[in-house]
């Protein structure tokens, strides 16, 4: 039996690691010889890529964005399956901050974590809504999402960044008619997979057929999952208990309505790699804008459905 150990991409497991979860419980990895280990990075030795090759873990759930960043400076890393299919960020603000397209942002306190690449992306949307995102203050928020609580209170007007399918379900004092939600994919954010599972070259090249058991045995996990979403919800109340059950039942269904491409699951995708990376180059993000073709390999997909 083979022991993997595979890192998850939060400080905490969260609906988008149900597929790992079924295929471990009902012991589709271990028919492939495969002893998965689950767990998640601590955040003081990095992110999961930078766990990821260091050699700590064998595989690892990330951003396509960091994937590309990485592998533009040379770095060991390879994403075998896509995760997501969607952007699963928004911008979030509340009736009566004034805010009520994109462009309306300027000269109000948006907080995020100022990473180069969020930034980039608040200012896209601000300026493909006729707006100067010069004009944006920007709070530092850090890796902390501000609750809508949080926004009535003060601390800013608007935040980038919570999960459509989780941050934004948590349970909150602020009615739903008060709060005011936008998917980034459904105002001008290009296309691209929010999460993908990524592995170091060497291993997948010295050992194919463990890499390709361990995807076919994903794929079932999350197949099943999209399925019938409900099939996870007593895996996740063993892992993460402290979530209500109806944050994890609400989650679920909308989470996995982004892990399939007609039918298919890991499949990554040229259309939601080659603009992304374009758009990232063309933001100075990354260098090569055609780093997704050396960063993603769908060859070990074989024998998915």
């Amino acid at each position: 039996m083979r022991h993997l150990r595979v890192m998850l991409e939060y400080f905490h497991p969260w609906t988008n690691a149900a597929g790992f979860y079924l295929a471990r419980s009902e012991g589709w990895y271990a028919a492939a010889g495969i002893d998965v280990e689950l767990i998640v990075p601590d955040p003081w030795r990095g992110d999961t890529l930078a766990h990821l090759v260091s050699s700590e873990v064998d595989f690892g759930v990330c951003p396509s964005n960091r994937l590309f960043v990485r592998c533009d400076q040379g770095e060991p890393a390879l994403g075998v399956a896509a995760i997501n299919h969607r952007g699963l960020e928004t911008i979030q603000t509340l009736v009566g901050k004034g805010i009520n397209r994109p462009r309306d942002l300027v000269g109000k306190r948006l907080a995020l974590n100022p990473t180069p690449r969020g930034l980039a992306m608040v200012r896209h949307l601000v300026a493909l809504d006729g707006g100067d995102p010069d004009g944006l203050i920007i709070v530092d928020s850090g890796v902390r999402e501000l609750s809508p609580e949080a926004l009535a209170d003060g601390e800013a007007d608007a935040s980038f960044g919570s999960y459509w399918a989780w941050d934004l379900l948590l349970p909150s004092r602020i009615p739903d008619e008060d709060r005011i939600i936008w998917p980034v994919d459904r105002i001008g954010a290009p296309p691209y997979h929010s999460y993908l599972l990524a592995t170091r070259p060497a291993l997948a090249e010295s050992d194919p057929d463990l890499t390709r058991r361990f995807l076919r045995a994903t794929a079932l996990g999350y197949q099943h999952v999209a399925a019938e979403p409900s099939r996870a919800l007593p895996l996740f109340e063993q892992v993460i208990p402290y979530f209500p059950k109806s944050v994890l039942s609400r989650s679920l269904p909308l989470i996995a309505e982004t892990w399939l491409d007609n039918g298919v699951w890991g499949q990554q995708r040229e259309e939601l790699l080659a603009p992304y990376a374009s758009w990232l180059a063309s933001h100075g993000i990354i260098e090569h804008s055609s780093i997704w073709q050396r960063a993603t390999s769908n060859d070990y997909l074989d024998g998915t459905v």
